[in-house]
């Protein structure tokens, strides 16, 4: 595969204002005979959706609701999702420096940052931030010459110790990614309010 390019620039501004946010992505069904980067782009576009749906509406309150011995809050699956978007698409993918708000953190010293300081975010600045990282990740796909297409990163598991990784398996691993947290996010939901079938 090709090495992926750095001139593929992310264009959607980084800084999210905190206000109503005044859009919904609409979920929509993948098509049943597309080509395969279309299909997995809209298997990802419509988990990116459905947590959108279960969220949107809540409060700030609710988004920091726990169920059980978990900590995981709707609040946190949101930031957390937002910052792998941009770590595998933008970091890993691109090569390119991780964008604000993740920049400045410490990862090691503060692993879960996302999680703790997302009950302190309002939701209209949370749905914002992963808005504008799942617009950078459609960009920077968009943009690529081939699913074949190799990162800039390289994998730091001892198995797989600094091999790239192809466009098409970090399409899949958000794909997962995503399809894992929607099933917290389903249980935290219907804790709140009774909500199902979101």
């Amino acid at each position: 595969g090709e090495r992926c390019s750095s001139r593929w620039k992310v264009y959607h501004p980084v800084t999210v204002p905190r206000r109503s946010v005044p859009w919904m992505i609409e979920r929509i069904d993948p098509e049943l005979r597309v080509a395969e980067r279309e299909t997995l782009n809209q298997y990802l576009d419509y988990g990116r959706a459905t947590l959108v749906k279960i969220v949107t509406g809540l409060t700030k309150e609710q988004l920091a609701t726990t169920v059980g011995a978990s900590d995981l809050t709707l609040a946190g699956l949101i930031k957390h999702l937002a910052l792998v978007e941009d770590a595998w698409f933008v970091e890993t993918f691109l090569g390119e420096t991780i964008p604000e708000p993740w920049t400045p953190i410490d990862w090691d010293a503060d692993p879960e940052w996302e999680f703790r300081t997302a009950l302190d975010d309002d939701p209209a600045y949370l749905l914002g931030l992963y808005d504008a990282a799942c617009a950078r990740a459609r960009d920077i796909v968009a943009g690529a010459v081939s699913l074949d297409a190799l990162s800039v990163g390289v994998s730091r598991r001892d198995e797989t110790l600094g091999q790239p990784f192809s466009l098409r398996w970090i399409i899949l691993h958000m794909i997962e990614e995503t399809a894992r947290h929607l099933g917290h996010a389903d249980l935290i939901r219907q804790a709140i309010d009774g909500a199902t079938d979101l």
